[in-house]
């Protein structure tokens, strides 16, 4: 306990620093305790358990507590065992076995077998479980295929699906998939997310609202112990202020840095980036307002400069999007669909042939900052300007990150006509099934909160899903891509490289593909 008596002093401390020092201290001379590697999050998180959360900001503590029984290949989006050391897939592919690694343990004691693979699966997906009021889980949709799974013996569980289903592997890949110790689950009902157990590099030690979430290196980790004795993940909401705590000393890493900032760490720092299936974009409300007609939608999209947006506000940190499926996942994507281009003129004739008023107000739902939001508060001021050059009035409304998903997940009907979103995904599924399948609707429980509806969208998603032949699949998305593009249920703006800084002190540290934050091998001298 010594070692978190002291992270808790230097977090009292640290909180004292003033802003005006920040730039003059160096971070060469580390004022973090030694073995422990704080982050400087972007917000707290909502949960930590990990069937219960759809952020990345959340997922990059929970990749560290638990694992699943398959995991991603440093560096890739390929999929390599984990908790499982194999399995075999049916002909039809529609059973999965998966031979369980033996002698892995929960952070409590008890063991990982096939039963508590059969109760985490359970309990998300079985209304009747006694476990599943610990919900909701919003994105059991990656697992809606499943039909039932079967704990044959203690190192063997079977998952059989009710159809073929192609991102299966994939979707066990994310902290989604994470298995859960049962017995915590037990012990703590719905407060489990507050009490999380899992088998991961780090074991959880105590969560401080608003101020800290600390983690324990686990010294029987089945993959080898990890460097670090302990982690702490720090809430700061503020980009300027964990930009300052950056140069201040006051954190080791700090994930998702203003592109306005990066100047400030070319020297004494190390900056870190890597490409990754990111989509950045403004949902349109498409069940009410002037966004139900395809000819506003369209005209809002001609009237944004996102080239400006990306090379000025984010400071080439970005690429323009031009639809759900992005440059990352080559095989499935459309390189003969461009990004709608900046055409004031081209917007005004739309907006006119669409009988929309100059001066017609827009309410506009935007986070102060959230997980892959990028520099969220900017972006929104300059699309604001260029809707204003069309004659289209956008009022900003921000919202804190968990205040902000609170409103736009259950919809935006009555809310708002438009809202700031992102996704990052691990799979071309993931993102388009989730937000622009009809079944998607939020009172389906899914995130398709600007209500859009296309029948050939619906179909080709569901066609995708179940084909086994990759090139069929990466035409089924290619179509997608095209549809999509043209109907504008969003305003697409941008495709970010994520980045993060971290102090010279810091080792073996690397962002991935899955924008997962996997801290198991990094150390800190």
């Amino acid at each position: 306990m010594r070692q978190f008596s002291l992270t808790r002093r230097f977090l009292l401390t640290a909180s004292a620093a003033t802003l005006a020092t920040a730039a003059l201290l160096r971070p060469a001379m580390a004022q973090t305790p030694p073995g422990v590697l704080i982050v400087g999050q972007i917000a707290e998180p909502k949960s930590l358990d990990p069937q219960a959360v759809t952020a990345a900001n959340d997922f990059r503590i929970l990749v560290n507590l638990y694992d699943g029984l398959v995991r991603f290949k440093d560096g890739t989006l390929e999929v390599e065992p984990a908790l499982a050391e194999s399995w075999e897939i049916s002909e039809d592919g529609k059973t999965y076995t998966f031979k369980l690694r033996p002698g892995v343990s929960f952070h409590d004691g008890t063991p990982v077998d096939a039963e508590a693979v059969k109760f985490t699966f359970d309990r998300m997906l079985k209304e009747d479980h006694p476990f599943y009021n610990t919900g909701p889980f919003p994105l059991a949709f990656f697992f809606s295929s499943v039909e039932n799974v079967e704990a044959v013996d203690p190192a063997t569980a079977v998952f059989t699906l009710n159809e073929a289903y192609a991102p299966f592997l994939s979707n066990l890949a994310t902290p989604t998939g994470a298995i859960v110790s049962p017995a915590a689950v037990e012990q703590h009902g719905a407060d489990f997310g507050r009490n999380p157990v899992g088998s991961g590099a780090f074991r959880f030690a105590e969560w401080r609202s608003n101020e800290a979430v600390v983690v324990e290196g686990n010294p029987d980790y089945w993959d080898g112990a990890p460097p670090l004795q302990a982690v702490v993940f720090r809430p700061i909401t503020d980009a300027n202020t964990r930009t300052a705590e950056m140069l201040a000393g006051g954190i080791d890493v700090m994930v998702e840095v203003p592109p306005v900032s990066l100047s400030q760490f070319q020297s004494g720092y190390r900056i870190v980036e890597a490409a990754g299936p990111h989509v950045w974009y403004l949902m349109l409300n498409m069940k009410e307002g002037p966004f139900t007609d395809q000819r506003v939608r369209q005209a809002v999209n001609y009237a944004v400069d996102k080239e400006a947006i990306a090379n000025n506000v984010l400071e080439g940190t970005a690429t323009v999007a031009e639809g759900p499926i992005p440059a990352a996942f080559g095989w499935a994507y459309n390189p003969d669909v461009a990004p709608y281009p900046h055409d004031p003129e081209k917007a005004r004739a739309l907006l006119a042939e669409a009988g929309v008023a100059e001066g017609t107000k827009l309410k506009f739902l935007v986070t102060e900052g959230g997980s892959g939001m990028l520099d969220p508060v900017a972006m929104a001021t300059a699309i604001q300007a260029d809707l204003a050059a069309v004659g289209l009035d956008a009022e900003i409304q921000t919202y804190e990150w968990n205040t902000f998903l609170g409103e736009v997940n259950p919809g935006l009907e009555g809310k708002g006509d438009m809202a700031e979103m992102a996704w990052m995904t691990s799979d071309p599924d993931t993102l388009p099934f989730l937000t622009l399948r009809t079944a998607a609707m939020p009172d389906e429980g899914g995130f398709n909160s600007g209500y859009y509806s296309n029948p050939d969208v619906d179909a080709l998603l569901e066609a995708a899903r179940v084909a086994t032949d990759q090139a069929a699949r990466a035409d089924a998305y290619k179509q997608v891509q095209q549809i999509v593009h043209d109907d504008a249920p969003w305003l697409f703006v941008a495709n970010w490289k994520q980045n993060a800084v971290t102090s010279e002190a810091v080792e073996n540290f690397a962002l991935q593909p899955s924008f997962l934050l996997n801290l198991h091998k990094v150390a800190k001298n």
